[in-house]
């Protein structure tokens, strides 16, 4: 009998009953790419170029979940994922910058984006019995800059590359803030669905760019669900479907279904959205992918039992959705997640996440090969 990691890394992941059963998951391989386990590594996004490279950004150089040192961080493969190159650092401001997302327009730009955060001020606050090393770096961190520099640099920023990533601007401000960052769509547009951070009402919608990422206006609100409080919503991504409609992924924290990915969509290009709505699905958040034949494809991070990552995919435009398959089910924690893939030329996926390994006190970035079968 196989036992269940082997199954898992190598063999058929079957989820489900009846009809929809005959859906599966043939993963080939699960490996680690990052290459400095001394550091954290966190929330990532994979993306791909049209010229066939991928890139991965992330939350490097860090030293917890919460702390001080967190940088963008961008590695790349020009072989499909076989081989990763040594991090280059991209933002590294006086404070932690946090969850990466990247992607490419429609003009061979890149952009790639993150948040602000001084959450680790309140674990500094309250440090009790740390190594004097520990404290005093951490301490080290605020001298850079006095207190009112620091809450200055809250936001939610993109930087941006027209030369395949060899140079990039410095950072600008833009109006939300996702993990997995915007999307660019078929009629050249990009669009951001996301949330305010720092500023305004907290708003959860949708900007769009006409100018290839290099400015960003409001176009929508995305209405919230009766009983819910639109706070509580976090972590949006979008697509766009072959039938032309776009679907947001929300991650939920409101007290009724907290955990769960409820699902928006708009007909009418972005301009206004229906309700979110469950679609059946707990774990946090998605990533939303068209391959090419049409189907939707969502993974997203499964931190209650099997603690790992999951897919599940649409036939009928993200009307409908499929039981689960375990991409990996094998974390020895709950900081595990925020999958993103891709679709290789023959039809395979790649799918990269983060994850805190047992044998280290720091997370890795692990990637799995896989294919759909069904």
């Amino acid at each position: 009998m196989l036992d269940r990691r082997n199954l898992l890394r190598g063999g058929l992941v079957l989820l489900g009953h009846g009809a929809r059963a005959a859906l599966s998951a043939r993963i080939e391989s699960i490996t680690t790419i990052s290459h400095q386990p001394g550091h954290y590594h966190g929330w990532p996004t994979l993306a791909r170029r049209r010229n066939g490279d991928l890139l991965v950004v992330c939350s490097g150089g860090r030293e917890a979940h919460v702390c001080p040192f967190g940088r963008v961080e961008l590695i790349w493969s020009h072989d499909e994922g076989r081989a990763w190159s040594w991090p280059e650092v991209l933002i590294d401001t006086p404070i932690d910058d946090r969850d990466a997302g990247a992607c490419e327009t429609s003009k061979g730009s890149l952009l790639v984006t993150t948040f602000t955060s001084l959450a680790y001020q309140a674990v500094l606050d309250k440090a009790r019995g740390w190594p004097q090393e520990k404290l005093d770096r951490w301490v080290a961190v605020n001298r850079r800059i006095d207190a009112g520099q620091r809450e200055s640099l809250l936001g939610t920023w993109m930087i941006r590359s027209t030369d395949g990533g060899l140079s990039w601007s410095a950072p600008y401000r833009v109006p939300v803030n996702s993990p997995h960052g915007p999307v660019a769509i078929s009629d050249g547009r990009v669009l951001y669905a996301g949330k305010q951070l720092w500023e305004g009402a907290r708003r959860i919608g949708v900007c769009e760019s006409g100018d290839d990422g290099q400015s960003w206006r409001w176009l929508a609100d995305i209405p919230t669900r009766p009983g819910d409080k639109h706070e509580d919503y976090h972590e949006l991504h979008l697509v766009e479907t072959a039938d032309r409609r776009l679907l947001v992924h929300l991650r939920n924290h409101n007290s009724a279904n907290a955990g769960e990915t409820p699902q928006s969509e708009s007909s009418d290009g972005g301009k206004t959205w229906t309700v979110p709505h469950p679609i059946g699905v707990w774990g946090l958040p998605s990533h939303l992918l068209r391959l090419r034949d049409g189907r939707l494809l969502m993974t997203y991070g499964h931190r209650r039992a099997p603690l790992g990552n999951q897919a599940r995919v649409s036939r009928d435009h993200g009307r409908t959705w499929s039981d689960p398959l375990i991409l990996s089910g094998d974390a020895p924690t709950t900081d595990v997640g925020y999958p993103s893939t891709v679709e290789l030329p023959n039809g395979s996926l790649l799918t990269v996440w983060y994850e805190k390994m047992g044998a280290s006190p720091q997370a890795v970035l692990r990637q799995a090969r896989w294919s759909l079968e069904g």
